[in-house]
């Protein structure tokens, strides 16, 4: 016999009894990981699902009567006319912080001498500094601030900063701000924000208008996945957090909290309200302002056209860049909060942080699907060549995969029909395929995350990596 065919027959056995056979035993193991933990999850988002939709068709059937009012027209007017202190922190914002300025200035034209915007940043940002200059010239309730040492530095840093410049200014000019409002350097701001936060914010002690993603030009993907992830977030799962009277985490924009608790928040930090050592400080910040007695409401108001007041800005729109926004998310989120908050609070609470948390055993969970899948392309393939033949599958293997193939298509639907609601439906079909760039951007951040988290176990600090932003939503034109 010829050396090539004992040597292909030698492969072929090898193929058929030992590789193949490992690789299917992988893949069996793989799935049932996999399988299970994907129903355990899919279970426990459908328990959001199912208080949503209770609690929607409850308001519904009671014509919103104990619910917040719906649209701008319906809020009452309060009587105290105080300021609110607006927070921009800003650091190698030179590209959109001008824009953002005019923006406010013109969109709160009607609240004018009832805001002052308070704006952070360096002396080693020269750039930044003299576009916010310029935007100052043409309105007076605009407010420089420098923070005293080079940047950059956290952003929790830089609104701590900006606290101590409003302590100022209310000593110098006799008055004290109503709420302080969050926000970035690169949002566009809602005509009627500064009204619903006139409106609403004594009723609990802070209000969180929706976050509204827009994607940029030739960024359908990476961009618009973040359209997907907060049209649900900000629609649905907030919603059931609140009404579950769980504390809400803050987004960190679109956010106002009153004087007095943030006042009172501060004092019990040695006068810092935000923490420098957290990666995420607006989403502590909601934590520990629910355990000091204050609560969120997440406020879903509509102007006099029918649109959502919320805040709309600009996400990564790279898969590098995203990747590095949601490594940080993910470190202080779900790795350092879990040192830092622990699971403190009632039940509600404990089961929103489990969901905080789940992401990142979520993610490994999605690679070992991903795996399996592919291990089972290969099996099909050499089952197709005759070169394995599967054993067949038990009942309870086929219950369990016939039950997460529903879950996959009613959680695909749930998100479709929320992002439909905000984008319109051809942005509802692009969520379905988006759904897995979000998966390979959750994985690749869920590495570094851990690996960033294992460091900083190991004696490194954690560092803060700012996003970089260089358009404004008003600044966009689709080209796609």
């Amino acid at each position: 016999m010829d050396a090539p065919v004992v040597s292909s027959a030698i492969g072929v056995a090898l193929l058929t009894d030992w590789i193949l056979p490992f690789l299917a035993a992988m893949q069996r193991e793989l799935f049932l990981f996999s399988a299970v933990w994907i129903l355990i999850s899919a279970i426990d988002d459908l328990c959001i699902d199912i208080i949503w939709i209770v609690r929607h068709f409850y308001h519904r059937l009671t014509f919103y009567r104990y619910a917040l009012p719906r649209t701008v027209e319906q809020l009452v007017e309060p009587h105290a006319d105080k300021r609110f202190a607006v927070f921009v922190p800003a650091w190698g914002e030179a590209e959109v912080i001008g824009d953002m300025l005019h923006n406010c200035t013109r969109q709160w034209a009607a609240h004018a001498g009832r805001y002052r915007i308070f704006v952070g940043c360096y002396a080693n940002d020269p750039q930044t500094a003299a576009a916010i200059t310029q935007a100052a010239r043409t309105n007076a309730d605009i407010q420089i601030v420098y923070v005293e040492h080079d940047g950059p530095t956290t952003k929790a840093d830089c609104l701590n900063r900006l606290w101590r410049a409003l302590l100022a200014d209310e000593v110098v000019e006799r008055y004290r701000a109503k709420a302080v409002v969050l926000h970035d350097a690169e949002d566009s701001v809602h005509a009627d924000e500064l009204r619903v936060f006139d409106c609403l914010v004594t009723m609990r002690g802070a209000v969180q208008l929706p976050v509204i993603p827009v994607r940029t030009a030739n960024s359908r993907w990476v961009s618009g996945h973040y359209c997907d992830e907060f049209a649900e977030a900000h629609s649905k799962n907030m919603v059931v957090r609140e009404a579950i009277g769980a504390p809400l985490p803050l987004a960190g924009v679109a956010c106002a909290i009153e004087r007095n608790l943030i006042g009172r928040l501060a004092r019990l930090n040695g006068g810092r309200p935000f923490d420098t050592n957290s990666l995420t400080e607006d989403y502590e910040f909601g934590i520990r302002m629910g355990a000091a007695g204050g609560r969120t409401i997440m406020a879903r108001i509509f102007d006099s056209e029918g649109k959502l007041v919320g805040t709309r800005a600009c996400f990564p729109d790279t898969l590098q860049t995203s990747v590095r926004q949601k490594t940080r998310w993910l470190t202080g989120i779900a790795l350092a909060g879990w040192d830092r908050i622990g699971w403190e609070g009632n039940i509600a609470q404990k089961w929103m942080l489990f969901q905080d948390r789940k992401s990142i055993f979520g993610t490994i969970v999605i690679i070992a699907g991903y795996i399996c899948l592919l291990l089972s392309a290969i099996l099909a393939a050499a089952q197709a060549q005759g070169l394995y033949q599967p054993p067949a599958l038990r009942a309870d293997v086929i219950i369990l995969l016939w039950l997460n193939s529903a879950f996959l298509l009613w959680r695909l639907a749930v998100r479709a029909g929320f992002v439909a609601a905000l984008y319109g439906p051809r942005e509802a079909l692009l969520s379905v395929p988006r759904s897995i760039v979000s998966n390979v951007i959750a994985i690749i951040a869920m590495r570094q995350a851990c690996t960033n988290y294992l460091r900083h176990c190991l004696g490194a600090p954690l560092t803060w990596d700012k996003t970089a932003h260089h358009v404004m939503p008003d600044k966009l034109a689709h080209s796609d």
